[in-house]
C-alpha cells in the first residue's frame, strides 16, 4: 500500500453469493451498487431509525420503555417546535435535509473504516487483536482528516481501545502500528481518496455477477 502500509485483502465470496440471492429492485441496486453508494448515503439516517425501532419491539431490556418514552418525545416535540418557529411546510424541508445530510456525514465517516475489508467467518478463530486490526482500515491522519472523522479514522485503535479518550488516540496510533509491524500483522492505512477507491472497487466487483446472470 502506499504510505508504507501493508493491506490485506478480503474475498468477495460470501458477499458475491448473498448478492446472487437478491430479486427484483434490491437485485438491481445491488447490481448497481458501487454506483448508487454515494446517493444511498443520505438514506441512513432514515434506516438507522428504523432499525432502533424493530431493535426496541424485539428486545427484552428492562429499559427499553424508557427509550421508547424518550424515541417519541423527540418525534413529538422536534416537529413541534420547528413547526411554531418556521411554519409546516419548511419544518418538513428542515427535517428531511437534516437527516438525509446527517446521514450523509456519518456514512461518509463509517464507511472508509470497514467497507471492503476482510470479514471473519463463522469457524474461522481469530485472537482479540489481529480480528480488530485485519478488519478495519485506516484513513491517514492530517488535521483535517482527524477533525472530520472525530478521530474515528484512527478505527483499528478504536476498535482495540474503545473507551480510550480522543487525545490519546493518535499516539496509540502509533504504538499499535509499530507492534504490528513487530509482529507481521498486516496494518491497513491509506488516504481518503484511496479508501473510497477500494469500497468502490470491491462493491462493483460483487455486484458483477448481478449483471452478468439472468434475474
Amino acid at each position: 500500500m502506499d504510505g508504507g502500509s501493508t493491506s490485506t485483502t478480503g474475498t468477495t465470496a460470501i458477499p458475491t453469493t448473498k448478492a446472487l440471492a437478491k430479486t427484483g429492485l434490491s437485485r438491481w441496486i445491488v447490481s448497481h451498487q458501487a454506483g448508487l453508494f454515494f446517493p444511498l448515503l443520505f438514506g441512513l439516517a432514515w434506516t438507522m431509525h428504523v432499525s432502533s425501532v424493530r431493535f426496541l419491539l424485539n428486545t427484552r431490556e428492562k429499559l427499553r420503555w424508557l427509550e421508547v418514552g424518550a424515541l417519541c418525545l423527540h418525534a413529538l416535540a422536534f416537529p413541534a417546535l420547528l413547526v411554531v418557529i418556521v411554519g409546516p411546510w419548511r419544518a418538513l424541508l428542515v427535517i428531511v435535509i437534516q437527516k438525509c445530510v446527517g446521514g450523509f456525514y456519518l456514512a461518509s465517516v463509517f464507511a472508509p473504516n470497514h467497507k471492503g475489508m476482510p470479514q471473519i467467518e463463522k469457524g474461522q478463530e481469530l485472537d482479540f487483536m489481529r480480528s480488530q486490526v485485519l478488519t478495519s482500515r485506516n484513513v491517514r491522519s492530517s488535521p483535517l482528516t482527524d477533525l472530520l472523522y472525530g478521530s474515528l479514522n484512527y478505527q483499528i485503535e478504536h476498535h482495540l481501545f474503545p473507551t480510550m479518550p480522543r487525545c490519546n488516540i493518535r499516539r496509540a496510533h502509533k504504538i499499535v502500528r509499530a507492534y504490528c509491524a513487530e509482529l507481521g500483522v498486516p496494518y491497513h492505512e491509506t488516504s481518503i481518496y484511496r479508501s473510497y477507491h477500494e469500497i468502490l472497487s470491491f462493491l462493483h466487483e460483487v455486484g458483477a455477477p448481478l449483471r452478468q446472470a439472468p434475474a
